[in-house]
């Protein structure tokens, strides 16, 4: 549902994001005619243009109230899924034709034809108005058939000649002046209903045009049905006339015994005689004569196959015209279609039953059962009625009368074929409607949809709205047509319908094809008062103390729309079926339901019986005030419950307007019902306070005792206080004249009193729940059954200043908050200063501390994450903690939760907020001061409220911290996506600076260096921020900084962010640790470190040409002083005297010139006290550059260099100290790094940026220079020939052809201990692609990605192994431990399981390579990366980390043993985006 003037937006969910979708709908454009065939394409709409599709949206500005539908489809799709769209109407009244809010209706429905003539309807109308309704359902007002139902017409066109007194003739205009008028003067808005689905069996033009109901010619199948029909009539006559007396049966049913005669004449009479079975059969001598003739066919011995489809057995066909002898059936499934059953369960209602008619002796007129079909003869034998089924020109008249079947589906016509209803005789008929059969289109029935057509525009015409009867019985098709031709006479029409289809889902297609406003909903169908309050519930409204929700916000589902009605028209007597004392009760807890609410005409007034639709031709009473309370023909506010509606009525309509939309229902005992209805601007409530009488008092024995009440907040007044009490009026005797109720009771009611003149309440008293609650007691005195009374409460003085005062607070993020806010004169100065200005003097690394920092984070700092015992621990300390966990509460509404639960139970998680910024003092802490004050108000206001402002406060806070973040990036962050604010966000959420510095020290010679006190010393010391490899597990302490991780992830959380300073500094802090040529894995601060990665340092110095290309004068970098922190290998850490400092590039060259001398040591403290994994020989660490191919190659097969580093853990499984994928010799990414590294200082030296061209190097006792170029140039001719697996299995360059299982792809590695490693087929090349496109010719490339892609390709990561590779395992398990080699204590960490990281660097390979093979190829490509990354972008939104995990197990699964967030991930994923 949507309100009109709403916002609609579709956007692409993950499935379809980076595919062509298009979306359709019939929405029309402004000034169009709506036609529900035509559709139009929306324009999409990306506000980045460019990257990704999660801001991609197109949009319909709703206007237009209606049904619309919607259907998208994409690729060659055309329609791949739809829906509708419903608009509510925009409805007015009044003289000042002011807006009525569909929550502010109260209905009440008059049978037409007892309001008398025209001229009389206002005096009968007014009991409406008077009675405080504002909205008036006529049943039809058009000529009525035979029966005189409400809802038989014979004439759909004209009106009722019977609101015409003698000598006047109205029109439909005369009805159209009174409807407006009543709108204009009374503010009442007038709806009536629209019959569709039949019409009067007396109808003239039905004898016009038969062909517009289901008859014996047009539908053939029922005419086995209509031969029943009419032997159970004549069936009928015979008891009637006393045929069957001699066999027991009299034309009166009274007992079990009749009904078995009745059986034995249907079994024994009535089936032989009429010979049903024959409609089923086929004429065998003829069949056999047929067949016979085939067989000695010449040309016809062979069946056709494209009849018999290949199926052997006997088929049989049923005759479309339901002759005698059309087909076969088996003989007891043809007994069964038109068994006794039903005939003899409809006598047994309508004769025997306490609740059925007990319409006494079978008559011609009352017959057996109802008949099916209409007969426009004179009544002849059974025989002679048969006789005339065949004669077309008669039996085109037997039409086939409407009704319902129980149980039935609703979306199935039953009259159709297919269909055994009337055969069966399961349809509770109405005798006197004609079931109009439409077709499927106008032209099926021309005049039918024509006259029903018009029908439907003169009601439009001159009424508001109209009801829907029998709705669940109209075709659909049908429904929608007339309702689109009402719309169009009147746009804003308001559709409300009584479905009885037993299933929600089925009620919204109806709802949603036809666009119903407002679902019926009736108070009688509660079996108690505690269902009757879930009803209230459940019918409208948020909970009371429901979360401030976002104006821009994903749908979410909801019931329809609902009209509450304390008892529908053609429902039964609640003074029956309960109380008379019930009806004022029950009517108030209606009344406080959050939507439309009503009544029928009669139930105030207390008349005791059902008002039939059918029966019923007396007169409503007309208002008098001056009414006696013994009249039957008038009545006024003394009359039943009439003021007490009155009451009820304005209360419900104030409540609509003023925005009580937050609903409480409190089940106080078996009888009483209270319920709250609240403003959540002005938090105001109001609390109706239902003492329910299901049951008579004077007969039933009700508690005396009623408990005690507590209201949170003051009483400002009684609304109002009434009851339903004994007059002495007389009795009740039904009046012939008029619909007279019961004069014996009355309503007691006081208005708009205090508390202390109530007559109901005993006293009350002033309680406190804790400093912030005041609640007042209520001690019923006169709470009797059949009693109502309630409240009008606000929020005590202090309470409502601190919520108005909150409220002010607030609007500086949203202007909802301005009504009922309070400005207060003594707000503290940290107020009165824009959150936003406190906001812009935080630091990227204060961002940190604000929104993140997971727990062992918080540890270091002394604290933790907060801890709520009943349930968990939030994932950060900072604001996203909070907000994580608050977006699914808020969305729910769930106030249930332990969350909330531990909001009102006290101030712990509030002062945990504050204090934590507080504590951290400097800008923080002014931010925290913010907090505090705001805090203050906050601890003050009843606690039931402190949820949902908490969370607002929160809301506030949080999108203006984002905002202040978001400006200190870069502009392809500012610009960019909510996808890449999320990832830019991991930033934040990575980047941040501990309780002691992570990285070594920088020279005291680089600016711009961050320093801070130490809070134990007191001496200044370097704050740099420093990145951590992965949340929880890699984020504080020594392991928090990895040299590998942390520059695969640089340039994405960093450059790619705008923190160019910051990774300046981290660059510069790791050159200084450089040792053996290496910079170390774990950085450990650099004294703990450990030089045991082969890669770490190409990923460094790839982060450094990245840097120089990306900053805006990034190549002054290379001339920055580093301070070496191991001047030489054997250095200690702390070597005293003059720091050793020299320029970066100089580092570079270092770097360069030990792998091309030869990198051979062994690690320092080598053994179990560093690694109690790893063998010996592990600890031998090898970096070399082989001469003949420039290739960087190293390790040992009982070490792991690379960041598939998996060591062997599992003694069990014999795997300890061996490593699962050593990856030794030359590491394919090792190979593209170094290439990249080389063709960059090429390019620089060549620039005159960094000045050595070669270097010189010890080889055989001799100083040998080697250039730079001459490596570049060297791998650039060795690669392929060394790492690509060529479809040639002669390929000269192939040293192992044998080892060969996939052809197209290229190597992991080259010259690997285990030859076959080289050949396993992992997403390593990828990264080679992207640093060094240029060692890969473009069609292998891309062939190779294709392979990658169908082999490797997960919903999140790569997988690390080809599937079908023989160790491959895709499930990570570090906790098991077995004998299973492959598997224990995670041994295939990277045998399998998808790693997220390398998807990016795939992805963007994809691309580069994509773009080089043309545009239409590109284009693909860049879909197709757009749908990998929707999975990411809702895993980053979904995930309560917001992050990307470390890896999954196969097929996406959610791994335990993973990081939840790590930096790679998010990194690689937004450089793709930046690629994009």
């Amino acid at each position: 549902y949507f309100h009109s003037k709403e916002l609609l937006q579709f956007r692409l969910g993950p499935t379809l994001q980076g595919k062509n979708v298009r979306v359709y709908t019939n929405y029309p454009d402004v000034g169009e005619h709506f036609d529900r065939h035509t559709f139009k394409a929306l324009e999409w709409h990306n506000p980045t243009g460019r990257e990704d599709d999660s801001d991609k949206f197109c949009s319909l500005d709703l206007q237009i109230a209606g049904s619309y539908e919607y259907y998208f489809g994409h690729g060659h799709e055309e329609k791949s899924g739809g829906g509708y769209v419903v608009v509510d109407p925009v409805l007015r009244s009044g003289a000042d034709n002011h807006h009525v809010p569909l929550d502010s209706i109260t209905i009440q429905t008059y049978l037409s034809k007892c309001l008398g003539h025209l001229d009389d309807w206002p005096d009968r109308l007014r009991v409406a108005k008077e009675s405080g309704y504002n909205m008036i359902h006529f049943t039809p007002l058009q000529t009525l058939g035979k029966s005189r139902s409400c809802y038989s017409l014979a004439d759909q066109l004209s009106l009722n000649p019977e609101f015409s007194p003698p000598g006047k003739n109205y029109t439909w205009t005369d009805v159209g002046e009174l409807v407006q008028k009543l709108n204009t003067d009374w503010n009442v808005i007038c709806i009536t209903d629209v019959v569709y689905n039949h019409t009067a069996s007396n109808s003239p033009w039905i004898k016009e045009h038969p062909e517009c109901g289901y008859n014996m010619v047009n539908s053939p199948h029922l005419r086995p049905a209509w031969v029943l029909d009419r032997a159970i009539w004549h069936m009928s006559c015979n008891m009637a006339d006393g045929k069957y007396s001699a066999m027991g049966l009299p034309a009166q049913v009274q007992n079990e015994g009749h009904l078995g005669v009745i059986r034995d004449v249907l079994w024994g009479q009535v089936f032989p005689k009429i010979k049903l079975w024959e409609f089923f059969q086929i004429r065998i001598e003829s069949a056999v004569e047929e067949f016979r003739d085939l067989l000695t066919d010449g040309e016809r011995v062979q069946p056709d196959p494209r009849k018999t489809m290949g199926k052997k057995g006997l088929n049989i066909i049923q005759d479309p015209k339901f002759r005698r002898f059309g087909n076969e059936v088996d003989m007891d499934s043809a007994l069964e279609t038109f068994a006794t059953d039903c005939i003899v369960g409809n006598v047994v209602y309508e004769r025997l039953a306490d609740h059925g008619p007990k319409l006494g002796p079978v008559t011609r007129k009352d017959p057996i059962v109802t008949r099916y079909f209409t007969f426009p003869f004179e009544e002849k034998s059974l025989e002679d009625d048969l006789q005339m089924i065949d004669h077309p020109e008669k039996s085109h008249h037997f039409l086939a009368l409407n009704g319902w079947v129980m149980g039935d589906d609703p979306l199935r016509n039953f009259a159709e074929p297919g269909s055994n209803v009337y055969i069966r005789r399961e349809l509770i008929c109405w005798g006197d409607s004609v079931k109009l059969r439409y077709g499927n289109k106008p032209e099926d029935c021309p005049y039918l949809w024509a006259h029903m057509l018009k029908y439907t525009e003169i009601t439009a015409k001159h009424f508001a709205g109209v009801r829907l009867d029998n709705c669940h019985s109209t075709p659909l098709h049908v429904a929608e047509h007339m309702l689109a031709a009402a719309r169009a006479v009147r746009s804003n029409l308001y559709v409300i319908a009584e479905l009885f289809t037993g299933s929600e889902l089925i009620d919204n297609v109806f709802v949603n094809r036809l666009g119903i406003t407002s679902l019926i909903r009736e108070a009688m169908s509660a079996g108690d008062s505690h269902e009757e309050g879930r009803l209230v519930y459940r019918y409208g409204g948020e909970p009371v103390g429901a979360f401030y929700q976002p104006s821009l916000r994903p749908l979410v589902p909801t019931i329809a729309h609902a009209m509450f009605l304390d008892v529908t028209h053609d429902n039964e007597c609640p003074i029956k079926l309960r109380s008379a004392y019930d009806l004022l009760p029950s009517s108030a807890i209606v009344s406080m339901a959050c939507c439309c609410s009503g009544s029928t005409r009669g139930y105030d007034e207390m008349v005791p019986h059902q008002i039939s639709v059918v029966k019923e031709e007396r007169l409503y009473p007309k208002w008098s005030s001056d009414a006696q309370a013994s009249s039957t023909g008038e009545v006024n506010l003394k009359t039943g419950i009439i003021a007490g509606k009155l009451a009820l009525n304005k209360m419900h309509q104030e409540l609509a307007y003023k925005g009580f939309n937050q609903v409480y229902v409190d089940q106080v005992d078996e009888d009483i019902v209270a319920v709250t209805r609240h403003c959540p601007s002005t938090h105001q409530s109001v609390v109706a306070v239902c003492r329910t009488a299901f049951h008579d008092p004077k007969y039933h024995q009700y508690r005396t005792e009623v408990p005690p009440m507590f209201i949170p907040g003051k009483i400002e007044e009684v609304v109002l206080e009434a009851r339903v009490i004994d007059r002495h009026a007389g009795t009740y005797r039904k009046c012939e004249k008029y619909i007279n109720g019961m004069p014996e009771y009355t309503v007691e009611i006081k208005e708009h009193i205090q508390l202390r003149d109530s007559g109901v309440v005993k006293h009350t008293g002033v309680t406190s729940k804790g400093s912030s609650e005041f609640v007042e007691e209520i001690v019923f005195e006169r709470l009797t059954p059949g009693s109502v009374i309630a409240f009008r409460v606000s929020l005590d003085p202090k309470a409502q200043e601190l919520v108005g005062t909150i409220r002010y607070h607030l609007i500086q993020f949203s202007p909802k908050y301005k009504p009922g806010s309070w400005s207060n004169q003594q707000t503290p100065a940290i107020l009165e200063k824009p959150l936003a200005q406190m906001m812009s003097k935080l630091t990227l690394a204060d961002m940190n501390l604000l929104m993140f920092r997971c727990d062992s984070e918080e540890q270091e700092d002394g604290g933790g994450c907060y801890n709520i015992p009943s349930w968990t621990s939030f994932k950060y300390g900072g604001l996203q903690g909070l907000m994580s966990v608050m977006a699914d509460i808020r969305s729910k509404n769930d106030l249930g939760h332990p969350v909330c639960d531990n909001l009102r139970q006290g101030d712990w998680m509030i002062d945990y907020v504050s204090n934590r910024l507080v504590n951290h003092g400097g800008a923080l802490g002014e931010v925290g001061k913010w907090f505090e004050e705001m805090f203050h108000y906050l601890k003050h206001i009843p606690r039931y409220l402190i949820p949902c402002y908490f969370d607002a406060i929160l809301v506030g806070a949080y999108t203006t911290a984002l905002d202040s973040t978001f400006k200190m990036m870069s502009s392809f962050v500012q610009n960019g996506s909510t996808f890449v604010k999320l990832l830019a966000l991991g930033s934040v959420q990575m980047c941040g600076v501990g309780s002691s510095p992570a990285l070594p020290p920088l020279s005291l010679a680089l600016p711009d260096v961050p320093y801070r006190l130490n809070k134990e010393t007191g001496k200044k010391e370097q704050c740099c921020v420093s990145l951590a490899a992965g949340l929880p597990h890699f984020s504080s302490g020594i392991f928090r900084c990895w040299g590998r991780d942390t520059f695969i992830a640089l340039r994405g959380l960093m450059l790619v962010t705008g923190r160019h300073l910051e990774a300046r500094n981290i660059i510069l802090a790791f050159a200084g640790t450089l040792r053996h040529g290496l910079i170390p894995n774990l950085l450990g601060k650099g004294i703990c470190a450990r030089y045991n990665c082969r890669d770490a340092v190409w990923w460094w110095m790839q982060c450094i040409q990245d840097y120089c290309s990306m900053v805006h004068e990034g190549t002054a970098i290379l001339h920055c002083p580093v301070l070496r922190m191991y001047p030489r290998d054997d250095s200690e850490a702390n070597t005293p005297g003059t720091p050793v400092s020299q320029p970066l590039f100089e580092v570079i060259h270092e770097a360069m010139t030990r792998h091309m001398q030869g990198i051979n040591f062994r690690e320092r403290n080598a053994g179990p006290k560093i690694d109690m994994h790893m063998k010996d020989e592990g600890f031998n660490v090898v970096a070399k550059v082989h001469h003949d191919t420039g290739f960087v190659y190293g390790g040992n097969r009982f070490n792991c260099g690379t960041w598939m580093d998996k060591m062997g853990e599992s003694e069990k499984a014999r795997n300890k100290g061996i490593p699962a994928t050593p990856r030794d010799g030359s590491a394919v990414e090792i190979v593209g790094l170094s290439k990249s590294a080389l063709r960059w200082l090429v390019d620089l030296n060549k620039k005159g940026l960094f000045p050595h061209t070669s270097m010189k190097i010890q080889r055989d006792g001799k100083e040998v220079t080697v250039s730079y170029e001459d490596w570049n140039n060297k791998i650039q001719a060795k690669f392929e020939k060394n790492f690509y697996v060529s479809h040639d299995e002669k390929d000269p360059n192939e040293k192992h052809p044998d080892l060969v299982h996939k052809r197209g792809i290229y190597k992991d590695s080259h010259g690997a201990s285990s030859p076959w490693c080289d050949y396993q087929l992992r997403p390593n090349f990828c990264i080679a692609m992207v640093v060094a496109p240029e060692l890969f010719t473009v069609k292998r490339a891309w062939e190779a990605l294709e392979v990658t892609e169908k082999k490797l390709l997960g919903p999140l990561g790569m997988k690390t192994l080809d599937p079908d590779d023989m160790v491959y395992c895709g499930v990570y398990d570090n906790a098991l431990d077995n004998d299973d080699y492959n598997k224990a204590r995670g041994f295939n960490y990277h045998q399998g399981p998808e790693w997220l990281w390398p998807i990016g660097y795939f992805l963007r390979a994809k691309l580069y390579f994509a773009k080089k093979l043309g545009k239409e190829t590109y284009e693909q490509t860049v879909y197709l990366v757009k749908s990998i990354l929707s999975q990411h972008y809702v895993h980053l939104e979904r995930s309560s980390w917001k992050g990307l995990p470390e890896l999954t197990n196969e097929n996406g699964q959610y791994c335990p043993f993973s990081c939840e967030s790590q930096a790679w991930s998010i990194s690689t994923v937004l450089e793709v985006l930046h690629d994009m």
